[in-house]
């Protein structure tokens, strides 16, 4: 359902989780992952950010990011499985396109905070 009440906090939430099980748990990776890991990460920092986005245009709806998310990174594993098995750095599309994204995404949420920001700060001296 679109704008849930508490549902613009998800992507916030799960980042939070997943940091705090990354520094608590230690977990060894076999090192026939390594390649792997990094590619899911940034498929899925490329999720919580443009959840985040969605959040702050108030167009945040936990099922586009929850699916998203998800299909962000089998999208991501798959193709470095499918680069792998060729023996060709497919991988480097993913991270091109997901860099990408999560840089847009993060410059328009700057954005989006600046002009709350002056906004604010415009009805104070009024």
């Amino acid at each position: 359902m679109l704008n849930q009440e508490g549902d613009e906090m998800v992507p916030l939430i799960g980042l939070l989780i997943g940091v705090l099980l990354g520094i608590f748990l230690k977990i060894d990776i076999p090192t026939s992952f390594t390649a792997y890991i990094p590619v899911a990460i940034l498929a899925a920092l490329d999720s919580v950010f443009g959840g985040a986005r969605a959040s702050l245009e108030k167009k945040f709806d936990s099922d586009i990011f929850i699916s998203g998310f998800f299909s962000n990174i089998v999208l991501a594993i798959g193709l470095t499985y499918l680069g792998d098995t060729l023996n060709v750095p497919i991988y480097l599309a993913a991270v091109v396109v997901f860099g990408s994204r999560l840089f847009n995404n993060f410059a328009i949420i700057r954005r989006i905070i600046l002009e709350k920001l002056r906004s604010k700060m415009k009805e104070r001296e009024e």
